[in-house]
């Protein structure tokens, strides 16, 4: 393998407006965002990734090639030392603003803000100028759009109700990411009026009379098991198990979403 053109370092900006000087092309990155990992093994740098979070689970083999340096919100800072990153990349919502801040004293650190599919566009290209993955990343971005501008909504629309939670109830709201997916494919967030991930209760959620309930299978493990408790609340809505990560991960595995949502459309 031929050994990489170390260029002087180059200056980039982040989608929080922060500047950020790295070793260009970095050698040695640590991920601290799952659908991020995913991203750059996609954009071929396995070689490359030293460090991932214990959820990086796509690839699978993404947490047997690199070092695990904890959760998402909880860093092992000696591990990551050890691994003597050039560049960690993490996100906004999905890392704590503590361990992000004490990781940038050391290092590079470049993070993601994403709440709708164009931000997420934009995020590829910029990892990809990032790591001097740029033809890969516009190729893989320009799919994904390609592939949510045929998509079909769901006509008429349908109010939903998208929960990430149970015990306390947590729904998708407004400025969320699922939010704008629910958008794309047609369906009505019968909590748009709302931000974030707010906690509802189970009158809320009668009152708001969804004609669909969608359970997610992440970040809570919702099964089956669980259709009836919401069935209950809700007898005339439809509830319907989806798969979390094709509404909420925003790197490259974006590419089975439009795809998804639109048989969930239908």
């Amino acid at each position: 393998m031929d050994l990489p053109v170390i260029q002087p370092p180059l200056t980039f900006t982040d989608q929080m407006q922060r500047r950020v000087t790295v070793a260009y092309p970095p050698q040695r990155i640590i991920s601290l965002v799952p659908s991020q990992t995913e991203l750059l093994y996609d954009l071929g740098l396995a070689h490359r990734v030293v460090g991932v979070t214990k959820f990086c689970i796509h690839p699978a083999q993404a947490r047997q090639q690199a070092a695990i340096i904890g959760g998402t919100k909880n860093f092992d800072f000696a591990k990551i030392d050890a691994l003597r990153p050039d560049l960690i990349i993490g996100n906004k919502e999905e890392n704590y603003q503590v361990g992000i801040e004490q990781l940038a004293e050391k290092y590079p650190v470049w993070l993601s803000d994403i709440s709708n599919l164009d931000e997420a566009g934009r995020m590829i290209r910029q990892v990809g100028a990032l790591t001097g993955t740029a033809p890969r990343a516009q190729e893989l971005a320009d799919t994904i759009l390609a592939s949510f501008a045929s998509l079909l909504p769901q006509k008429p629309t349908l109010s939903a109700a998208y929960f990430i939670w149970r015990k306390p109830y947590m729904v998708a709201a407004s400025g969320t990411f699922i939010n704008d997916m629910l958008t794309r494919a047609g369906f009505r967030n019968v909590f748009a009026a709302r931000s974030r991930y707010p906690e509802i209760t189970a009158e809320q959620l009668a009152t708001a009379a969804p004609q669909l309930i969608l359970l997610s299978s992440e970040p809570y493990p919702f099964a089956e098991k669980h259709v009836a408790e919401f069935q209950k609340i809700c007898p005339s809505a439809t509830v319907r198990i989806v798969d979390g990560e094709l509404f909420s991960w925003y790197g490259s595995r974006l590419q089975y979403s439009a795809e998804y949502l639109q048989q969930l459309a239908r």
